[in-house]
C-alpha cells in the first residue's frame, strides 16, 4: 500500500503536468479529438474534474455520495460520458477553473482524513491512499489521450509505479469483469523504467511473468495501447490471457484502443504478442 502523502504528492504533480499542456490552448483548440471515440480535449479535462467532486463527494459527505451512486445505477450505460459532456460545454476558461478548484479540493480532503478511513467509490469502499491513486490513474490516462491529440510527448516519470502497483492489485478484479476464475497464484511483473530502475511485484519464481517497460505496462492496464503495440512479454497462459484483459479501472470491460494505433517506443518491438496467450486477443482497491 502506497503512503497518503506520497502518493497525493505524485497526483498533485501528475495534475499540474497535465494543466501545464492544456492551459495555454486557444479555446478552439479545448474542440479538438482525442483517441477516445466522441471525446474532445474538453471532454477529457470535464472528465477529470467530474470524477474529482465525485471523489470528494466520497470524502466528505457519504450520503451525499450515495445519492449519487443511484444516479449512476439509474444510467449505468451513460452517467459517465454524460457527466463529460455537461462539463465540456463549458467555456474552456471556465472549466479550466473548476477542475483546478475541485482537484485541490479533493487532496485537501485526502490529506486531512483520519488514519484508516475508507470512503465509498462506485466499487469496493477505497483507503485515502487507494483514492489518490486511483485519481493519479486516471489522470494519467485521460492526459495521455490529451498529449496524443496535442502531438506532444510526455517523458515517462517515477509516478508510473503507483499505476503499475494499482494495475497489478487488480488483475483478479479484470479476470472477474470478464467473467472469468482469477489464478490461484501469484504472477511476477518485472518493469523496467526509462532511468534502469525495476519495479517489481509477486514472487520471483513465479511461473507466470510479465517483463517489460513501466510506461507499457501503465499504457496497458489503463488502456491506452493495444497489447500488440506494447514491448510487454508473457510467460504463462495465465499472465498472456491477463495481458488481453488487464485493467486498472473500476466498471464493465473497457473497449481498448485497436492494433496499430500507437507506435512503439524506444526499445519498444511492435506487433508483439505475449508468450503463453492461448489464442488472439480502480477497482478492487
Amino acid at each position: 500500500m502506497s503512503e497518503p502523502a506520497a502518493v497525493l504528492d505524485d497526483l498533485h504533480r501528475e495534475s499540474e503536468e497535465l494543466d501545464r499542456l492544456v492551459a495555454s490552448l486557444e479555446p478552439a483548440r479545448w474542440a479538438e479529438p482525442t483517441p477516445a471515440a466522441g471525446w474532445t480535449i474538453a471532454h477529457q479535462i470535464a472528465h477529470l474534474a467530474w470524477t474529482d467532486r465525485a471523489a470528494h463527494l466520497a470524502a466528505t459527505d457519504a450520503a451525499g455520495f450515495a445519492a449519487e451512486v443511484e444516479k449512476a445505477l439509474a444510467a449505468p450505460g451513460s452517467f459517465v460520458d454524460d457527466g463529460a459532456a455537461e462539463g465540456a460545454a463549458l467555456p474552456p476558461g471556465e472549466l479550466l477553473a473548476g477542475w483546478r478548484l475541485g482537484r485541490e479540493r479533493l487532496l485537501r480532503a485526502l490529506r486531512e482524513a483520519p488514519a484508516g478511513a475508507r470512503f465509498p467509490w462506485y466499487g469496493p469502499p477505497m483507503s485515502a491512499a487507494s483514492m489518490a491513486t486511483a485519481r493519479l490513474m486516471e489522470t494519467w490516462a485521460h492526459g495521455q489521450d490529451v498529449a496524443d491529440a496535442l502531438g506532444v510527448h510526455r517523458p515517462p516519470t517515477p509516478r508510473l509505479a503507483q499505476i503499475a502497483r494499482l494495475g497489478v492489485r487488480t488483475r483478479d478484479f479484470a479476470f472477474g469483469v470478464h467473467g472469468l476464475t482469477p489464478p490461484a497464484e501469484p504472477f511476477r511483473v518485472e518493469l523496467h523504467g526509462p532511468d534502469g530502475t525495476t519495479t517489481a511485484f509477486g514472487p520471483e519464481d513465479a511461473p507466470q511473468r510479465v517483463t517489460g517497460p513501466l510506461l507499457d505496462f501503465a499504457l496497458l492496464v489503463t488502456q491506452r495501447a493495444h497489447p500488440e503495440d506494447l514491448g510487454l512479454r508473457a510467460e504463462g497462459a495465465d499472465a498472456g490471457q491477463w495481458l488481453r484483459i488487464a485493467q486498472a479501472f473500476a466498471g464493465p470491460p473497457g473497449p481498448g484502443r485497436a492494433p496499430g494505433t500507437r507506435a512503439p517506443g524506444p526499445g519498444r518491438a511492435p506487433g508483439t504478442r505475449a508468450r503463453g496467450a492461448a489464442g488472439p486477443g480502480t477497482a478492487g482497491a
